[in-house]
């Protein structure tokens, strides 16, 4: 193990989370994947080994510092970009059965590139609009637990995440700056999704310092039938 990876390892043992040797290959495939990738397609402006262990690899387990892991089964994570927090999510806890969704099919491609090098199992890849999917049966209001890190604002990631959250289940937004103003702007979305917020936690990243916040809000009811509306309309008009 180099310094950057006993670096990493010891700051979440700190936390509690403790990794095995496959474990640890895995996060080095999936870093040489990501950059080798980055090459052909543009996935993260992060390329650098430290920057992405902590940036990327350590900030997507910060969940796991103030949400029960453990305790949850079915996860979506909503425009995952190059995975994150899903697959460092995935690989500290197999036992998620985990979905990820993303608009972009070359995102896919590559995610279903480092599901197979990583030999993950229960993960299922959709390319697709989160407002088109969550429409779904056998996705809408039946997951433990939905995230998004630095995808929308929050009052329009509301609309994409809490329609996947079955009630009692939970919504996590990562977010990078102090996002005290959005919370008050999606005070009415959250109500009307049928979510209410549990907590929100602020901590810096270690190293670099940078701040970060992960809300968390609960889902109380099913989804009204009306919503999502159709793609593309939670941006242009957010529910404010």
């Amino acid at each position: 193990m180099d310094l950057v990876q006993s670096n990493f390892v010891s700051l979440i043992q700190a936390k509690g989370i403790h990794l095995s040797e496959p474990q640890l290959e895995q996060f080095e495939i999936y870093f040489r994947e990501l950059v080798s990738w980055n090459e052909k397609m543009n996935l993260t402006g992060i390329t650098e080994r430290d920057q992405v262990y902590v940036k990327h690899f350590y900030d997507s387990l910060t969940l796991a510092f103030y949400k029960e892991m453990d305790s949850v089964n079915r996860m979506i994570d909503v425009g995952s970009g190059a995975g994150f927090p899903g697959i460092p999510l995935k690989i500290v806890f197999p036992h998620l059965k985990l979905t990820i969704v993303d608009s972009l099919n070359k995102r896919i491609s590559f995610l279903q590139h480092v599901v197979n090098e990583l030999e993950l199992k229960d993960v299922q890849l959709i390319h697709g609009r989160a407002e088109d999917i969550a429409r779904l049966p056998e996705h809408r209001d039946s997951y433990d637990l939905a995230t998004a890190r630095a995808v929308a604002r929050l009052a329009v990631l509301n609309e994409f995440c809490l329609p996947f959250v079955k009630p009692g289940g939970a919504f996590a937004a990562m977010k990078g700056n102090d996002p005290e103003e959005e919370m008050k702007e999606a005070a009415f979305s959250m109500k009307e999704l049928k979510g209410s917020l549990k907590e929100s936690h602020n901590f810096n990243l270690p190293v670099e310092n940078s701040e970060r916040h992960i809300i968390l809000i609960k889902k109380t009811a099913p989804t009204p039938k009306k919503y999502p509306r159709k793609a593309g309309t939670p941006l242009k008009t957010p529910l404010i």
